[in-house]
């Protein structure tokens, strides 16, 4: 039997300020990282797709802040926001999620995507354990706390049915499983987690970076790197972003530097992102004679924004000529600039064949590359 496909639905197009910062709280930093980056985040590896609807002002801030993602621009209402973030999603479940919910934990969105097994819904709470008290300054009554549960999210549901549910619900709900019961859906309850707190005022946005801090573990990813390139006409060579006299050139849909291209692609390896054609297809004209610098950066800015920070780079060219050590200085600062290093993190040497291979018969120059990432 074929997986059912999911999606994760964040909707970040509020402008809500409560929480203070000059902003919406969904693009202020968290311990590190932005909220919408950690909201992001917390889907990965769980889901097949994800959605983030925003408003058009914020448009940009969201694509640097949750890149490889689906943008969505939203409405004037949360309801009108969810619609047309439904409208982009393709699986057969979805998980709708507030972007201001940055902490919760991958075995609540687990419990939830489970749960869509048994019931057309699903979402996670917790049980009021407090008293409830009614009053306005004084205490003129209680409630019944049993039975009364506080609402979380993600709220998972059918995609079909809960497409269905929004366009037959008028008015503003107060979340979507209003929405799902008002369409007659059964909302199986999961069990939530205190971690997937709602951030709405200042002094929650304190209390979810503590979370964030004693949460923090080192992940430790190796990625490598490897190209080549053979030579043709020309006059130069480009490597690790430096033009180096030679009386051949290499070639390549872009400036061929297999040097910049090794680096680029030990990077995306460590992130699991594949490699420079996932991202830069050669099937497209407007990288043709590129400059590399605009790969490796790409690179470093997606590491970044994954919450890793480049431990360090080592990169081996391999070749017989052009003699590269009158060079390994200058490629190490210009590898260093463009990943935005220091350069006491960045190795650039190179090593001869032995006149054996492609390398020994000066066909060609290759490169291979290993970069270390450490979580931020």
């Amino acid at each position: 039997m074929t997986r059912p496909t999911v999606t994760a639905l964040i909707v970040a197009a509020g402008r809500g300020t409560r929480a203070g910062g000059g902003m919406p709280k969904q693009f202020r930093d968290l311990a590190g990282r932005p909220v919408l980056t950690r909201s992001v985040v917390a889907f990965d590896g769980l889901v097949d797709a994800v959605v983030v609807v925003v408003d058009e002002a914020y448009r940009e801030m969201a694509t640097s802040m949750a890149p490889d993602t689906r943008l969505v621009l939203g409405g004037a209402t949360r309801a009108a926001s969810v619609a047309a973030g439904l409208e982009a999603v393709e699986t057969d479940f979805v998980l709708i999620h507030d972007a201001a919910r940055p902490g919760v934990p991958r075995e609540v969105i687990g419990c939830v995507i489970a749960a869509l097994g048994d019931a057309p819904a699903a979402a996670p709470a917790l049980p009021v354990t407090d008293a409830l008290w009614v009053g306005d300054g004084l205490v003129t009554g209680l409630r019944d706390r049993a039975g009364l549960w506080r609402a979380q999210t993600p709220q998972g549901f059918r995609t079909q049915d809960i497409r269905a549910a929004h366009a037959a619900f008028a008015g503003e709900a107060a979340d979507d499983v209003e929405v799902a019961r008002a369409a007659g859906l059964d909302v199986a309850i999961v069990t939530g987690d205190e971690d997937a707190m709602k951030i709405t005022t200042a002094g929650d946005f304190a209390r979810a970076a503590r979370l964030f801090e004693g949460r923090r573990e080192m992940d430790v990813r190796l990625g490598n790197g490897f190209d080549v390139h053979r030579f043709g006409p020309g006059d130069h060579v480009v490597l690790c972003g430096v033009r180096v006299p030679h009386d051949r050139g290499l070639q390549g849909h872009s400036d061929a530097d297999v040097g910049l291209h090794a680096i680029a692609d030990a990077i995306y390896g460590a992130l699991a992102e594949g490699d420079i054609g996932c991202h830069f297809p050669p099937s497209d004209p407007q990288w043709k004679e590129a400059d590399s610098a605009v790969f490796l950066a790409h690179a470093a800015d997606l590491a970044r924004t994954r919450g890793f920070a480049i431990g360090n780079v080592d990169a081996t060219l391999i070749c017989e000529r052009p003699k590269i050590g009158p060079h390994a200085a200058e490629m190490r600062d210009r590898v260093a600039a463009i990943a935005g290093l220091d350069a006491g993190r960045v190795s650039v040497k190179a090593t001869t064949t032995e006149r054996l291979g492609f390398a020994g018969r000066a066909e060609g120059i290759a490169c291979m590359s290993t970069v270390a990432l450490v979580s931020a």
